[in-house]
């Protein structure tokens, strides 16, 4: 293999992005973060790298698995490449904005790197965008978070699109009412696979009302109508009323949108306290972006939030088309090329006096040529 083509090698996992796929990604992420701002999420920039015990605590603590750590040679300190955005937003939040006015709505796009991929993701690097609501237990907080990510999604061009609701907190307390472990392993897993011979298993009034949630997923309205007539502890109850709001105040703003419930989905929700979502748009691969209501550190904020991922979205777009692109002679005057940019063309100017300029226009991918001050096509 030669030089360069070791040079090109990537690890697994990492991409290069080029034209045009580079500058389209950049479009669509700057339009998402337009419509944030829109609603009034005001954008933060945190850095890529901060130190570890910061990175991974609170919401963070979740993600200690998939953060890539170093060595700082300034301070001797370790330092984790984020893994997500969410706890760093948090961190801002409670730190450098913790006397700014609540409810605190922040945006963030940028970068993101993880340890492994996943089988529906298995890029180690991609891009995200989101939006975080601070300071507000209200479920009309939850639902304003849920219609901006499908606002934002939609006006991208994305349709047909399905936002699958949950409550981890609803099964866990209900564990913790019939004296079950939730973070014990089998029961997590027969949870997560919706093995209902496993939970049978467990036997009693347990093993009869987590069998009840489990048959409830489905539409958000007949789900939730089935939670609704069991006898759940009072924990439980109180979060079944609380999604039961979110998907009404959704319902009204979106009558339209494909609500379902699964409220013993916990996979990825690790850190949250109350309703969770995922946002799926049909014949795409993966999530096109998820989340929910958590709080900010021990003993902090409550916050609700979500996350687009950028690969996903992408998958979801169509291939990204070249600009008009003129080709301008050597002498071309600067007033002309300064005008088709205003026009929106994009120009690229010769640099050697006497070449062929169709030969140029064509070897550099434009499809049009300045000459005698007219844009022809080539």
């Amino acid at each position: 293999m030669s030089d360069t083509a070791n040079r090109a090698l990537l690890p697994a996992g990492l991409a290069d992005v080029l034209p045009p796929d580079a500058a389209y990604e950049a479009e669509v992420m700057e339009g998402l973060v337009a419509t944030f701002g829109a609603h009034g999420y005001e954008r933060v920039m945190p850095p890529l790298i901060e130190f570890e015990d910061n990175l991974l605590s609170g919401s963070g603590a979740a993600l200690v698995h998939q953060t890539f750590r170093l060595m700082d040679p300034v301070s001797q300190r370790m330092l984790g490449v984020r893994a997500d955005m969410t706890p760093q937003i948090a961190r801002i939040a409670v730190t450098r904005l913790r006397h700014a006015p609540r409810p605190l709505r922040l945006s963030y796009a940028g970068p993101v790197l993880r340890v492994s991929g996943s089988p529906l993701r298995p890029e180690r690097q991609f891009g995200q965008v989101g939006a975080e609501l601070i300071g507000s237990e209200s479920p009309r907080a939850d639902a304003e978070v849920v219609l901006l990510a499908v606002e934002a999604v939609s006006r991208l061009g994305i349709g047909k699109l399905t936002v699958d609701l949950g409550a981890p907190a609803l099964v866990s307390a209900v564990c913790a009412e019939l004296g079950l472990d939730f973070e014990d392993e089998s029961l997590k897993s027969a949870l997560s696979h919706k093995d209902a011979t496993a939970i049978a298993k467990i036997g009693g009034r347990a093993a009869a009302l987590l069998g009840a949630i489990l048959d409830a997923a489905g539409p958000a309205e007949s789900a939730l109508a089935v939670l609704d007539k069991l006898d759940l502890p009072a924990a439980a109850a109180e979060t079944c009323r609380h999604l039961s709001d979110v998907v009404a105040l959704v319902r009204a703003r979106a009558p339209s949108l494909d609500l379902t419930v699964d409220a013993v989905e916990a996979r990825g929700y690790e850190y949250h306290t109350g309703p969770v979502f995922t946002l799926f748009a049909l014949g795409v691969r993966g999530e096109l972006g998820c989340g929910g209501r958590y709080v900010t550190d021990k003993g902090g904020e409550p916050a609700t939030g979500f996350t687009l991922f950028m690969d996903s979205l992408l998958r979801s777009l169509p291939r990204p088309q070249n600009r008009k692109r003129v080709f301008l002679p050597y002498d071309a005057p600067e007033s002309d090329s300064a005008r088709l940019r205003d026009e929106g063309w994009t120009t690229v100017a010769g640099l050697e006096d006497g070449a062929d300029t169709i030969a140029e226009a064509r070897r550099l991918g434009c499809s049009h040529v300045l000459s005698g001050g007219r844009i022809e096509s080539i």
